[in-house]
């Protein structure tokens, strides 16, 4: 008897396939209804929840809640709602579009960190001395969650457009910075024109994931560079500032038959000098300052020791053939410390002042050639 009782209550448990199904219908027309209508109220999201619930492969569902969250402000639930609608079907170009537009929704709604104040006597000098430099102070964002999903999501271009905003006051910063003057000096009395290292418009996209840029008419240089990787194609978030070497061409480069030899022999200077007086000075200062080499399209070598990249980088006998060769700071996003300086975009520049600077005699001693 309780064994029948025990069957009867299981029974009675046991959610009805008549009864779910129903559910489902009632639930997709109402979803379907309010969309009709351009509605993507709280109302809709509702529906659109209960109906992905019950039906977790409706990528319908899962859209439609994306659409009210995006116009909800929720954009972190709208995009986990299209990463899971991506995930079922990563040709869904619906939901490719909202993902794009959910994050460009993100970062422009992000608030801006306020540029310092100068004193009017200083500005004044400033201006009478440095007439060149940018007269509009941006005010600066910092590179964080929203930015780095714009970056490994977004189409190229897209994700120069997102980014660019946040790049830029960085730049703009780092502009005024004691060591910009002597890269404008040496690369004057070079014989190349320029009033600043970085100038506006200038971010550039590179593999998928990656943007970067580069200091003014440093195409075929030794680039004062800062380059941001996507984690989702590189294997994690990271940002990069230090020295680097382009040995590849384009078909929209200028100088492309001379340039390449140009940076092998820029390069060839830095191999010298690396093995020579600054082998202990760069050895010392990659393990203080969480220095790593990159090459090719690799990540950066974090598994080596800076005693074994510096060695690396004397002895690498065929440069051109990786494209590109780095040595200079990160910052992971998978690291508390480095996402808090990535975020907070005074002491982002601070740290990438850093970079510069501690390297600007060994960019100066192979821009000169000395």
């Amino acid at each position: 008897m309780q064994g029948g009782l025990r069957a009867v209550k299981a029974r009675s448990q046991s959610p009805d396939p008549v009864s779910s199904c129903v559910d489902i219908s009632n639930l997709e027309q109402k979803a379907i209804d309010f969309a009709r209508r351009g509605e993507f109220s709280a109302a809709a999201k509702q529906v659109n929840e209960e109906l992905a619930k019950l039906a977790p492969t409706n990528q319908g569902a899962w859209t439609r809640l994306a659409r009210c969250n995006i116009e909800l402000g929720l954009f972190d639930e709208a995009n986990n709602a299209l990463e899971t609608v991506l995930q079922m079907n990563p040709q869904n170009t619906i939901a490719r579009s909202l993902l794009q537009e959910s994050i460009k929704r993100a970062i422009r709604l992000e608030p801006a960190e306020a540029p310092p104040k100068r004193k009017r006597a200083a500005a004044t000098a400033t201006a009478r001395t440095k007439k060149s430099k940018p007269e509009r102070v941006l005010a600066a964002r910092g590179i964080g969650r929203a930015q780095f999903a714009a970056l490994g999501q977004l189409e190229p271009a897209a994700a120069v457009d997102s980014l660019t905003p946040a790049i830029e006051p960085i730049l703009v910063a780092l502009n005024e910075r004691g060591f910009a003057d002597k890269v404008v000096e040496a690369r004057n009395r070079a014989g190349h024109a320029g009033n600043v290292v970085f100038r506006r418009n200038t971010v550039q996209a590179g593999a998928p994931g990656h943007v970067y840029v580069f200091h003014y008419g440093g195409r075929w240089e030794p680039q004062l560079n800062i380059g941001l990787y996507a984690g989702e194609q590189w294997g994690r978030p990271a940002m990069r500032a230090g020295i680097g070497f382009n040995f590849t061409t384009a078909a929209a480069d200028g100088d492309a038959d001379t340039g390449p030899e140009r940076v092998s022999q820029y390069f060839d200077r830095f191999q010298r000098l690396v093995s020579s007086e600054w082998k202990q000075l760069l050895t010392k200062w990659m393990a203080a300052n969480a220095g790593f080499i990159q090459y090719g399209d690799r990540q950066p070598e974090t598994a080596m020791l800076p005693a074994d990249a510096v060695s690396w980088l004397i002895n690498s006998a065929s440069p051109a053939e990786h494209g590109w060769i780095f040595v200079g700071r990160w910052l992971f996003g998978d690291r508390g410390t480095d996402t808090e300086t990535m975020e907070d975009p005074t002491r982002l520049t601070k740290w990438a002042e850093q970079a510069f600077t501690d390297l600007l005699p060994l960019w100066t001693s192979v821009y000169r050639g000395s």
